[in-house]
């Protein structure tokens, strides 16, 4: 049944090239249709399922409390205290400016705070900058107020004095790209006479599409150009590199319309393009390339013998049919892998390639071949009548190798088991900080907020209990307490600081009145009093409205993955051992997340990992019905895994969740190769060659499309060019692991198959 199936297929290219090609493009322009509707995004919060504790709670307290995923504007001039008639004024106009946008829900700013002052014994609100243009009597109280509460200070003043921040809180569930262009939009009509810095996760996220968008626009050429050129050298035919050119291109149009079209039926932020599907078109046109190489390179040496074009398309096509059929469906198994794992970006990025891996087997299978038919091949051309300079290459290569087989296979493992050393280095780290080039205008404005105010991570810790009530405050402090022990908190804040402050207000602002009053009664009349002249919502951000639920905010500033998991061990430890009661305390915020986050990005990357090669090993096994084969099929790809994860142990390059998916594009690359060795190592012993002369002839035979394929993968390279570190470090790696998977098939597969050859010949 399936010989009868190949034999059609390859009839209707021999038979019908121009109506193949004709369904062929149509049925590839329906679905790449969908491109319009591809929605770019990267929000880590889409990232984690949604049944997570973190991510749960998250949505609970942006549900009471508002959104806590602050943006972040400061601005300044060196050399000038920042309480000064030309910065009140801006920050008046920027902070109204923005507070008149429908996606912001607070500002947060010198110009919109509001004072609390003591007046014959009544405490008295009111706006600590009364007006846009102010008197020196006006601006000297405001720098004269802010000296008394230094922990309000310390969120409004940068360190030096120089700045001034402005603390965005964006409208739950609003799209950061719309946010981000917004807010900068408004800091470039008022702020153009100032330095200003922009932060936070809104912001970085805001930005990344547009980010995303031109990374692709000027990967793409860069990556296709480095193609064409090695094509070019070694197939030496312009008409054969075009139509390896269109398979790819085709191919990467209907991957990125069946992106859109998920969308556009489902809405599933799992197919938005996020950062890590930055990754997707260059590995796909390496995936397409490597079809299309083969069976060029194939049809190229049938000529060569037969001297027809329809006959050396038949050979080739009947020779290259299955194992086509295979490297597609093992690589396309290998991505599909990645549904399995909790991120949930990873589902569309492994469901999307998939389906255009198997869009490229398709136009492979029936397109290419037409265009071949098509083509008028000069018999007597350089490139059919003389082999190329990898031929050559590989003819003398394969000697080497063939005549010292167990010193190359020592040689080999050796090299593999300083791989298993440096895997042990490996350390996760997800800020994103760390994934912009030191220079970065972004990073550079996140390490000015880092330096001079509060930093722009932050840790909440959700609370139960009566808030009016001294002994729950005071738990809140000390919880606070804990938080500043931390040299990188910078300040923490909660319903009992405004207590405290209240506190000392109505008792003639006396410092030593700044304490927690020790009755209920008596914090509940501190919040009368407030409300005599100030308005109650000021506190939502704090704590509910029937003041049974509040929340600690810790800001902090930019530090390591493994950090960030010491101080939220800590404060949960802390909170657990020290805080009695019912106070019931929760933690999440942005630092919680990122540490669940890694946590499953471990979990993941060695989910798919172990789960790819083990379903390869299936394949292989059920495809050539014997489990022998299934193990070799799987040897070069995972030794290129290990020297790969080694190397970025060795490196400090880091495990993160653009750079998780680097073991799939391995598997999924590598597998072809030890495929194609596999298929005519059995080919041939079947078909009459020695087993004398065996290796020789496959290494003759595959060696030279394998390096073709894994030179032409250099296109990976193109990824060294990114915007993005994680993806610069895939870049380089990937070009390793191209030369690693390709001469691990043809030095340890080759050399291990060749000792064995005694039991394999003839399976």
């Amino acid at each position: 049944m399936a010989h009868k199936i190949k034999n059609w297929f390859i009839s209707q290219s021999i038979r019908h090239p121009k109506q193949v090609i004709i369904f062929s493009i149509l049925l590839t322009v329906i679905v790449g249709s969908g491109v319009r509707w591809v929605v770019i995004d990267d929000d880590i919060m889409k990232m984690l399922p949604e049944d997570i504790p973190s991510r749960v709670l998250w949505d609970e307290v942006q549900d009471e409390f508002g959104s806590i995923d602050m943006m972040f504007i400061t601005f300044g001039k060196r050399g000038e205290f920042a309480i000064n008639r030309e910065i009140l004024a801006a920050l008046w106009d920027v902070s109204y400016a923005l507070e008149d946008l429908p996606e912001i829900d607070e500002v947060i700013s010198i110009a919109t705070l509001n004072r609390i002052d003591s007046e014959d014994g009544f405490m008295m609100v009111s706006d600590l900058q009364p007006a846009r243009d102010l008197i020196e009597k006006e601006i000297q109280y405001i720098a004269n107020y802010l000296e008394r509460n230094p922990s309000i200070k310390t969120r409004v003043i940068s360190r030096t004095g120089e700045f001034t921040n402005v603390v965005i809180r964006p409208i739950t569930g609003v799209n950061n790209n719309i946010l981000a262009n917004r807010v900068i939009s408004v800091s470039d009509k008022y702020l153009t006479d100032f330095e200003v810095h922009f932060g936070g996760q809104p912001y970085i996220t805001g930005l990344l599409p547009e980010l995303i968008r031109d990374d692709v626009k000027m990967l793409m050429p860069i990556g296709l150009m480095i193609m064409i050129l090695i094509l070019l050298a070694n197939l030496r035919n312009i008409s054969a590199v075009g139509m390896v050119l269109s398979v790819i291109f085709l191919s990467g149009v209907s991957m990125m319309g069946f992106m859109g079209w998920i969308v556009h039926w489902t809405g599933s932020s799992r197919f938005f393009f996020t950062m890590v599907n930055t990754s997707m078109p260059i590995i796909l046109l390496t995936i397409a390339n490597s079809d299309g190489v083969h069976i060029l390179t194939k049809f190229l040496r049938e000529m060569r013998k037969r001297k027809d074009v329809k006959e050396s398309v038949n050979a080739t096509m009947n020779t290259l049919m299955l194992p086509i059929f295979l490297t597609s469906l093992t690589t396309a198994a290998a991505f599909s892998i990645l549904t399995t794992t909790p991120i949930i970006p990873m589902t569309g990025y492994g469901i999307s390639i998939s389906f255009g891996i198997v869009w490229a087997w398709f136009l492979s299978t029936t397109y290419l071949p037409s265009l071949i038919i098509l083509k008028k091949w000069k018999t007597d051309s350089k490139a059919v009548t003389h082999a190329s300079f990898l031929e050559r290459v590989i003819h003398r290569f394969g000697r080497q190798i063939l005549q010292h087989p167990r010193k190359v296979l020592v040689a080999g493992l050796v090299i593999v088991l300083i791989g298993v050393f440096g895997i042990f280095l490996v350390k996760v780290e997800i800020n994103f900080i760390t994934f912009f080039k030191p220079g970065n205008p972004i990073r550079e404005s996140i390490e000015f907020i880092d330096k001079e105010m509060t930093g722009t991570l932050n840790l909440v810790v959700r609370t139960e209990g009566n808030m009016k009530n001294p002994q729950t405050l005071n738990d809140l402090l000390a919880i606070q307490k804990y938080m500043e022990t931390y040299p990188e908190v910078t300040t923490t804040i909660s319903i009992a600081d405004v207590v405290k402050q209240m506190h000392r207000v109505v008792m003639d602002d006396d410092p030593a009145y700044e304490v927690i009053p020790d009755s209920a009664g008596k914090v509940n009349n501190l919040f009368t009093l407030y409300t005599m002249s100030g308005d109650p919502e000021d506190f939502n951000a704090l704590v509910d409205y029937n003041y049974r639920t509040g929340v600690i905010t810790a800001m902090m500033r930019t530090v390591s993955t493994d950090r960030i998991i010491t101080f939220v061990r800590g404060v949960e430890e802390y909170v657990r051992e020290n805080i009695k009661g019912n106070l019931n305390p929760e933690t999440t915020g942005l630092l919680v997340i990122m540490r669940d986050f890694s946590i499953l990005l471990i979990q993941s990357s060695l989910t798919s990992m172990i789960a790819s090669i083990f379903v390869i090993f299936i394949i292989a096994w059920i495809f050539y019905k014997s489990y022998k084969w299934g193990l070799l099929s799987v040897i070069p790809l995972t030794s290129a895994i290990i020297l790969n994860f080694g190397l970025m142990g060795l490196f400090k390059v880091h495990l993160n969740h653009v750079t998780a998916i680097l073991s799939s594009i391995i598997i999924g690359v590598g597998v072809d190769f030890a495929i194609h060795y596999i298929a005519q190592f059995r080919n041939f012993s079947r078909n009459g060659v020695s087993k004398e002369s065996i290796s020789r002839e496959v290494v003759d035979d595959v060696g030279y499309p394998i390096l073709l394929d894994a030179g032409s993968n250099m296109a990976f390279g193109a990824l060294i060019f990114s915007t993005f570190l994680p993806l610069q470090y895939i870049g380089g790696l990937m070009v390793f692991a191209m030369v690693s998977c390709s001469l691990g098939t043809l030095t340890i597969l080759a050399s291990l198959m060749e000792l064995l050859k005694e039991n394999l010949y003839g399976e």
